[in-house]
């Protein structure tokens, strides 16, 4: 498993996915998707969609890795994880496929969602990937529209050592004649884009060439912006229950989308678009995206776990205004977890843990890397234990930000009542 051991996990090409899938009748090519890659912004991009999906009355599945607190998180219909009692019939349905064929864990869980959208009939299917895209178990579709969200340096050993080539390996899911936004530009990826789509003749759309914003106001619930159309040269006004500064580059990026898709054939416009927008957390399960979880004091957490995600992340921390400022943190080992923490303020106490997963950054090697990087803290057994001792140091007008890892956040959420949220 990826989330647990790292690239050992991975299988390096498609041929047990597609093996697995022709057993269970190739449910893949029995809905419409939408296949969505990129560095940062995959999940708060799909859930957007889909939240707009279903707002239009379209039956929408979701498919999204990993999870915080669920498995079933990963696979959702209208919002709705699959039932347990529905992977159970799928494990052990499958159970001789599965020693058979010897998939690993994500390309049984690709399968899986394949499956349930089959049998759900759904509309359209939102298709996040994994890592990368050329080589992801979830490029054996072929969407009606493709998005890559943005390029940025992770997993180097895996994709490669410069945005050219890590932007090659997300372009993998750019498909002959399909229609393709990219939502953030930069000149060592544009070239790899625009050759790959005129080699496959590929329609491509910028986000940042369709739409321009500004955020107007701010609290801890929502953002508010205007947006122009830039060829309609249209104003217009957006609330979004969306937080973190970097969502900005997303929803630019998902209107492009759905004026695309509405040329498509769907059913979508800008004004479903913005209605959806308010209520994107509600109506999918988005959560740890600057994610408010309490007030007084105030408790926030992010997933970000690279350069640039962190980079986003605490400039907005920085914004946040409270006596004394406090931070859970934990790294996966197969993150540059040192330029990571030269990101990170000195004027915060740190709280240094790991996750419960063999993947997890030792404790005591990231405290020694914090220190090395003149940041002060204690070092705790679990997430758990970091939480509660940052809890109980603070005042009502202190802040504690949760962030590092996925499953930092993960292990965070099942705490107490935040777990409800789930």
């Amino acid at each position: 498993m990826f989330s647990r051991i790292g690239k050992a996990a991975l299988k390096p090409d498609l041929t047990n996915t597609l093996k697995l899938c022709a057993a269970l009748g190739d449910p893949q090519h029995k809905f419409k998707s939408i296949h969505i890659a990129g560095t940062n912004g995959k999940g708060s991009t799909s859930h957007s969609l889909a939240a707009i999906f279903q707002q239009a009355g379209y039956k929408t599945g979701l498919y999204t890795s990993p999870h915080l607190i669920d498995f079933r998180e990963r696979i959702r219909i209208n919002g709705v994880p699959v039932s347990e009692q529905w992977v159970v019939d799928f494990v052990g349905k499958c159970r001789h496929l599965i020693e058979e064929i010897n998939p690993s864990f994500f390309e049984i869980t690709v399968a899986m969602a394949f499956l349930a959208f089959a049998e759900e009939s759904v509309d359209i299917a939102i298709v996040e990937t994994g890592l990368g895209g050329r080589l992801d178990s979830t490029n054996i579709i072929t969407p009606v529209l493709s998005i890559i969200t943005n390029i940025s340096y992770d997993h180097k050993d895996l994709l490669g050592n410069t945005l050219a080539q890590i932007a090659s390996e997300k372009a993998g899911i750019i498909k002959e004649d399909i229609p393709v936004v990219i939502g953030e530009q930069g000149d060592e990826t544009d070239k790899v884009f625009f050759e790959r789509s005129v080699i496959l003749h590929s329609p491509l759309y910028y986000a940042e060439s369709h739409w321009d914003m500004v955020r107007v106001k701010q609290d801890a619930r929502y953002q508010y912006y205007k947006a122009v159309n830039k060829a309609k040269q249209e104003l217009c006004d957006i609330q979004t229950d969306l937080t973190g500064n970097y969502q900005q580059h997303n929803i630019k990026t998902v209107l492009t989308a759905v004026e695309v898709l509405s040329f498509l054939g769907f059913n979508l416009s800008v004004s479903t678009a913005i209605d959806a927008l308010k209520n994107v957390k509600k109506s999918t399960g988005l959560m740890g995206r600057w994610d408010w979880l309490q007030d007084q004091p105030a408790v926030i957490c992010d997933v970000a776990h690279n350069t640039a995600g962190l980079t986003n992340v605490l400039q907005q921390w920085a914004q946040v205004n409270a006596t004394n400022k406090h931070i859970v943190l934990g790294f996966v080992k197969d993150k540059d977890v040192a330029e990571a923490l030269a990101l990170f303020p000195k004027d915060a106490t740190y709280y240094f843990c790991n996750a419960q997963i063999q993947r997890a950054l030792p404790v005591a090697d990231l405290s020694a890397m914090g220190l090395a990087a003149g940041l002060n803290g204690d070092t705790y057994a679990s997430v758990a234990d970091a939480v509660n001792a940052a809890m109980a140091k603070m005042n009502g007008d202190d802040a504690l930000l949760i962030t590092g890892s996925f499953f930092i956040v993960g292990e965070a959420l099942e705490m107490t009542h935040w777990s409800e949220r789930a």
